[in-house]
């Protein structure tokens, strides 16, 4: 029975995108990053779903004819958080990662509509301007493994956390590859008997293997590095709000994150990293075609900003692949700002409707004592 309500949890977690429970997420396992799932024969006579001892994550050699066993799935934790060292399972891209650490978010839903004692009536034309209160989430700072980067790029920067770099450096940006700020509810947990189950060229660098272990945490503990390297760059990792706002069935999620000032012509100049993400929670196929932007700046600027699609891309959100994620930069002359905006999507009968970017503020560290400096290691 304990087996039974282990599988029910990783059952619950999948319908989220799509009421047949399991074949969406086992679909995004096996076609977006290469891994698939031994399904057992024998069901729990208690329930009738599989027994979730027998359920083995398989990954596939580069040849992609011989199947190696990945790990054994693990039970949702419902309360409490994920520790650092903990495999998962990606729920949306399907890849493979493990978590470094977590980070307690602010998340503003204009999706809950407030108690009518709380509300406050919209002046027609006002767009975002209706009260919204946050609620404490937990996202989690992980690692990709860079054997599934290649099958998620596609639908998932594996390259968005940027960073400014020092002064002294000539380069303006840099990334680094196979870093990901993860939800909570997006984690499906596993384990693995294998000592470097990711491979990322900081995984030894930042975590050890600890067998002895005989608590049921993950075996994998911070080295020092970590610990120092998350101090360090705190100003500049730290995810504190999240905007969401859903528009005929497509969310949009907004993570913006200060990055810091630089001098520029006699002048300060403010740099802004945002993360987006786009999902399909309906039934139609549709296509991202365009972008709207107003950005508004606390010197007193309104700038607007129009293009073809995001990125580069015009993706397309099905049911089979419901989500795109991206992550895009914005400076102003100001310590301050806003920004919202629309999408335009597009149905496959070639109408079209607009998608709403909720509202989110820009704003840059209030701790004045933290030098402007970029990302160290």
């Amino acid at each position: 029975m304990a087996a039974c309500a282990i599988r029910r949890g990783f059952l619950t977690v999948v319908s989220k995108y799509n009421k047949k429970q399991t074949h969406r997420i086992l679909g995004v396992i096996e076609g977006s990053s290469g891994l698939e799932v031994k399904r057992p024969r024998l069901p729990c006579l208690a329930c009738g779903l599989p027994n979730i001892q027998q359920t083995r994550f398989m990954s596939s050699r580069p040849e992609g004819k011989v199947l190696e066993t990945v790990g054994v799935f693990e039970a949702l934790k419902q309360h409490g958080k994920y520790e650092t060292g903990q495999l998962f399972l990606h729920s949306v891209f399907g890849y493979r990662g493990i978590v470094l650490f977590p980070w307690h978010a602010r998340i503003y839903d204009r999706d809950i509509i407030p108690p009518m004692s709380d509300s406050k009536p919209e002046p027609p034309g006002s767009h975002g301007s209706k009260e919204v209160k946050g609620r404490t989430h937990t996202y989690y700072q992980v690692l990709i493994d860079t054997r599934d980067c290649p099958h998620i790029s596609q639908r998932s920067q594996t390259e968005a956390v940027t960073f400014l770099a020092n002064h002294d450096d000539s380069r303006a940006l840099y990334a680094i590859p196979g870093l990901d700020y993860v939800s909570h509810e997006d984690i499906l947990p596993y384990n693995s008997t294998e000592q470097v189950p990711i491979q990322h060229e900081l995984f030894e660098r930042f975590l050890m293997f600890n067998p002895d272990k005989t608590t049921p945490a993950p075996p994998f503990s911070a080295r020092d590095t970590l610990k120092a390297w998350q101090e360090k760059n705190h100003p500049w990792l730290e995810l504190s709000d999240v905007h969401r706002e859903t528009t005929e069935n497509i969310r949009v999620t907004v993570i913006p994150f200060y990055m810091g000032m630089r001098d520029a012509q006699n002048s300060h100049v403010y740099w802004w990293r945002y993360c987006i993400r786009l999902e399909n929670m309906g039934s139609e196929v549709v296509q991202l075609r365009e972008r709207h932007w107003r950005i508004f700046s606390l010197s007193g600027t309104l700038e607007t900003v129009r293009g073809r699609g995001v990125v580069g891309r015009e993706p397309v959100l099905s049911k089979e692949q419901p989500a795109f994620q991206y992550s895009s930069h914005v400076s102003l002359q100001a310590p301050s700002g806003h920004m919202w905006g629309t999408f335009r999507i597009e149905r496959t009968d070639g109408s079209h409707f607009d998608v709403r970017i909720p509202p989110f503020s820009l704003e840059s560290n209030k701790d004045d004592k933290a030098p402007p400096a970029g990302y160290t290691f």
